[in-house]
């Protein structure tokens, strides 16, 4: 369990933006935005990029938004952002971010709405963000101290770990949950990593975040979190983004590669 935080000033006044991508989350979104504000952050925010949910996700996100007040002058507590169709999780963290940062977002952090990442760590990434001076922290299950969930099988266990292990023989990063998804980004980083070309659109966006940071040499730091299991609902891992994952650590390191040439 997350371990109690009071962040002295000025990091309790830190503008923190939580991005939160949807796709058919009706029933564990309130839950997790109730979570997130009880930590009282005044002035923290969230915006939340919806994909067309049609189980109402993106109206009871806007239900959400309307009751959450504002921050500051006149900013919105909650800002939604509707997406026409299901476009990838990657795709809809970018247009999250994107926003936070037009909002004036000095840290970014990115959680799943499926309560699998508790809030209650939000303020211990955000102290270590600081204390360090990283670019970004990582809730990490892989680092000592960090822990998977009891429900899952051994079957996710052993494929999660095949998964890190891949990604880190392919790409050798000096990270253990390359995959995560549960961090906390200073803008600057997030400035450097140039959101606008990013490749992947499902959960391979992880890995390239991970890798642009790792390579354009920002400072990463991984903090233990016991990572939940999904509460309602089900994964939206398919085929395809199973494919698009297994396929993206190859053709980052082209990326690379090509890039050295110019």
């Amino acid at each position: 369990m997350p371990i109690p935080v009071t962040l002295p000033e000025p990091w309790s006044q830190a503008r923190v933006t939580v991005v939160v991508p949807t796709y058919n989350e009706a029933d564990n979104l309130p839950v997790l935005v109730e979570q997130v504000l009880a930590l009282g952050l005044p002035h923290l925010r969230l915006v939340i990029v919806d994909d067309g949910s049609p189980d109402g996700t993106g109206e009871i996100a806007d239900k959400l938004a309307a009751s959450a007040g504002e921050v500051g002058a006149g900013a919105p507590r909650i800002t939604v952002v509707h997406r026409t169709a299901k476009d990838g999780l990657g795709r809809a963290y970018v247009a999250g971010m994107t926003r936070a940062l037009e909002d004036g977002a000095e840290y970014v952090a990115q959680m799943d709405a499926d309560l699998s990442h508790p809030p209650g760590y939000l303020p211990q990434l955000l102290g270590t963000l600081l204390s360090t001076g990283a670019g970004v922290v990582i809730g990490s299950r892989y680092v000592p101290g960090g822990s998977l969930s009891e429900h899952w099988g051994l079957r996710r266990r052993l494929l999660s770990g095949w998964a890190n292990a891949y990604v880190k023989a392919i790409l050798a990063m000096p990270v253990r949950d390359v995959t995560a998804g549960f961090k906390l980004w200073r803008r600057e980083a997030l400035e450097v990593l140039d959101l606008p070309s990013i490749h992947s659109s499902g959960y391979s966006f992880q890995v390239e975040m991970h890798f642009r940071a790792y390579r354009r040499g920002q400072k990463i730091v991984e903090i233990p979190i016991h990572f939940e299991d999904r509460q309602e609902g089900s994964s939206k891992m398919d085929l395809a983004v199973q494919v698009e994952s297994a396929l993206r650590p190859f053709r980052l390191r082209s990326y690379e590669r090509e890039a050295r040439r110019k």
